[in-house]
């Protein structure tokens, strides 16, 4: 292993040192917000005719019959074993949390990755040719994709999905935009269909949500580039290499892109994270059992072992975005992992 390889390896570890402790702490305050929001039983101890003996008997199974400290370290103890607990409809968490986040990451990190990929490329572009017709298109789209609220996004393509299959209808064809065929089907069904039937399926599923999830991604990451890229390009060393003669898309893509990239990874690290938190409005739109679902089933019922699930997972992937961005930041600026 090389040094500039050693380096970095040592500059993840102290990340990662980091990362886990204040993830620890993060659920145990988190677990006493939880704790103190109420009684996850009160529902069913209020109805009339309740059987207060079985009600007793299902809060000492969830444990709510003891502390929050000893409950907490018991919670933690079961979830570093692999034990995630139990809902109070006394399904498994870990099962329940772990399929929907599966249906959502899928969904956030397509997002993600394309609003970065275009946000990138033309925030670059509106770099370069500032204050020209490509620079003012990319303004004017970003600023009306912030200003546009999630909820209106989705239900704006939505609209259009549900107009352009009532025409393809009309013409004798099934419809194409938000199917959700491939999130219920059997797999006998899949089995049945042919790869190019199922692509147009996953397309049809996949393709209006990661739209709405993308928009507002988009806008920011193509104006954190933009920025960014200006400022680079006014640097001295960018100046030095064109008064050296280098051709322009050698000291754009060269010198100056990776330097330029380093504000963006910041902002997709705490961007996914967020993203995948607040998918909320657009799987309520779209009608997608994911993480959303879990979150309002959760907060509605006062369920504290689901809730803690969601958190927890949530909190994880954040730990890792970030990480994966010190990462970037080693491989960007080799000062980073030195220093």
């Amino acid at each position: 292993m090389g040094e500039d390889e050693l380096n970095l390896t040592r500059y993840v570890l102290r990340r990662l040192a980091i990362s886990v402790p204040t993830l620890l702490v993060a659920t145990f305050v988190c677990f006493l917000l939880v704790a103190a929001a109420g009684d996850p039983l009160a529902e069913q101890r209020s109805r009339p005719g309740a059987n207060q003996d079985a009600i007793a008997v299902l809060a000492h199974e969830l444990r709510l019959d003891e502390g929050v400290v000893p409950r907490y370290f018991h919670w933690l103890g079961g979830f570093l074993s692999g034990d995630w607990g139990s809902s109070i409809a006394l399904e498994p968490v870990f099962d329940k949390v772990t399929s929907a986040y599966g249906v959502t990451f899928g969904l956030v990190i397509g997002a993600e990755v394309l609003a970065l990929v275009t946000g990138v490329l033309v925030g670059v572009v509106a770099a370069v040719r500032q204050y020209r017709l490509a620079d003012h298109v990319a303004t004017a789209l970003a600023f009306l994709l912030f200003a546009m609220p999630v909820f209106c996004i989705a239900l704006v393509l939505k609209d259009f999905a549900v107009q352009l299959n009532d025409w393809v209808r009309d013409l004798g064809l099934t419809g194409l935009l938000g199917n959700p065929w491939i999130r219920t089907s059997s797999p006998e069904s899949l089995e049945s269909h042919g790869f190019g039937d199922l692509v147009v399926k996953y397309i049809g599923a996949y393709l209006l949500p990661t739209l709405a999830v993308m928009a507002v991604s988009f806008a920011g990451y193509s104006r954190f580039q933009r920025a960014s890229m200006l400022e680079t390009l006014n640097t001295d060393y960018v100046r030095t290499a064109r008064a050296k003669g280098i051709s322009p898309a050698r000291v754009i893509f060269r010198h100056a892109f990776r330097n330029a990239l380093i504000p963006v990874a910041t902002l997709f690290s705490l961007n996914f994270g967020v993203v995948l938190s607040g998918a909320v409005i657009t799987e309520r739109v779209f009608n997608w059992n994911g993480m959303g679902s879990v979150l309002v089933t959760a907060v509605n019922a006062d369920d504290p072992y689901l809730l803690m699930g969601w958190i927890v997972l949530i909190g994880a992937t954040v730990v890792v975005a970030n990480l994966v961005a010190d990462v970037c930041y080693g491989v960007l600026d080799p000062r980073i992992r030195v220093g």
